[in-house]
């Protein structure tokens, strides 16, 4: 079964004025994993997750493919123009990551598939002080599937896809640790389990 994954950032003597350029600075190493960081979507929410967005902006780059408002600078800047400490900031970035197409009892073919990124900046008072657990900013991932691919036979193909799909993930993680002047991070999923455990164990399988 598919586990959310995460990645979770604290910042040395953190002031909330100082989330703006920390959002930026992981952007920036998204971009270098992954070739782009043009923001797709921003969604503000105030005091917990249970209350309606007070901010939202959709950016349409099928029909505004130039629209400068989608890099990572001014799209903060214009989420996060009066900045809340009990406000939580959302980006959806998107990266590329190999995944199967399964068929009629053929092969797999791997094709590269874009899969959503969540960055999330916490004020501190936001849902009870979340960062605490969270992280000043946190990354999701979404569903740890790319990373695993446990519903397809795992053969010298799947894991090779696999393994480049992880690399990216190490080199972001890696990027964010050490160009973001962060202080401690950690990657985890929501039922607890190792991701790192997982991957072995599903590896040692390959002949």
């Amino acid at each position: 079964m598919a586990d959310q994954l995460y990645l979770s950032v604290w910042y040395p003597n953190f002031r909330l004025a100082a989330l703006p350029a920390a959002l930026e600075k992981v952007m920036q190493q998204f971009a270098a994993v992954a070739g782009s960081a043009r923001v797709k979507a921003v969604t503000v929410y105030p005091i917990s997750w249970t209350e309606p967005e007070v901010y939202q902006r959709i950016y349409d780059e099928e029909h505004e493919p130039d629209l400068p408002l989608s890099e990572p600078r001014e799209a903060i800047a214009a989420a996060m123009e009066t900045v809340h400490d009990d406000f939580a900031y959302e980006f959806e970035l998107v990266w590329e990551l190999w995944a199967p197409e399964v068929g009629g009892g053929l092969e797999p073919v791997w094709r590269k598939e874009p899969r959503v990124v969540r960055i999330v900046g916490y004020g501190p008072e936001f849902d009870e002080g979340a960062y605490e657990q969270n992280g000043h900013v946190r990354i999701d991932f979404g569903p740890d599937t790319p990373f695993l691919q446990e519903e397809v036979d795992l053969d010298e193909d799947t894991a090779r896809h696999v393994k480049q799909n992880v690399q990216m993930l190490v080199d972001f993680t890696n990027a964010v640790q050490q160009h973001g002047g962060i202080s401690s991070r950690l990657l985890w999923s929501e039922s607890g389990e190792s991701l790192a455990q997982k991957l072995i164990a599903r590896l040692q399988s390959v002949n």
